[in-house]
């Protein structure tokens, strides 16, 4: 069965179709309300936990996307430029700094206003597009909290592109 499929055969929950997306994938995930799905998805560089969150009342599917990184209070200043800094380069979503925890999360929403319902295409290109972000900006979070990095040289690093193959 394909996700096309089970997105048409689903019923008004969006988180439905997150639920089916993962089984398909064989992803670990957590259901414990009608109202939340928790994805561990392994990327390149860490684990990640994708959090959809099915916000009723604004008819909005939300996604949070955390990995294991917590910042030690030495360097959360560099980290909030940095988070600054990474944000201007984002089209879609954003990351949040939570100063309680010392985590960093990406997070971005989906509309579904008047429809109730997203496709499987929208919750992999949601899904798609949080994991990108995650693996393409982990390593400047990385320098910042284990090398002493900042900002500026951090967000270089993880943005030097190579080309060719030694």
């Amino acid at each position: 069965m394909s996700l096309i499929e089970i997105s048409q055969n689903s019923s008004a929950n969006p988180l439905d179709v997150i639920e089916q997306m993962a089984t398909l994938r064989s992803w670990a995930f957590e259901r414990d309300t009608d109202d939340e799905v928790t994805l561990f998805v392994s990327g390149r560089l860490t684990e990640y936990h994708l959090s959809f969150t099915w916000m009723n009342d604004l008819e909005a599917l939300h996604l949070a996307c955390a990995f294991d990184l917590k910042a030690p209070a030495r360097c959360r200043s560099e980290l909030l430029e940095l988070v600054s800094k990474v944000n201007e380069q984002l089209w879609i979503g954003h990351f949040d700094f939570w100063d309680k925890d010392g985590l960093i999360m990406f997070r971005q929403a989906l509309m579904l206003a008047g429809v109730r319902m997203a496709s499987d295409t929208q919750c992999e290109a949601l899904l798609g597009t949080a994991v990108a972000a995650c693996e393409r900006y982990y390593p400047a979070f990385q320098f910042v909290t284990w090398a002493g990095k900042t900002a500026r040289e951090a967000l270089d690093a993880a943005l030097f592109e190579t080309s060719g193959e030694a």
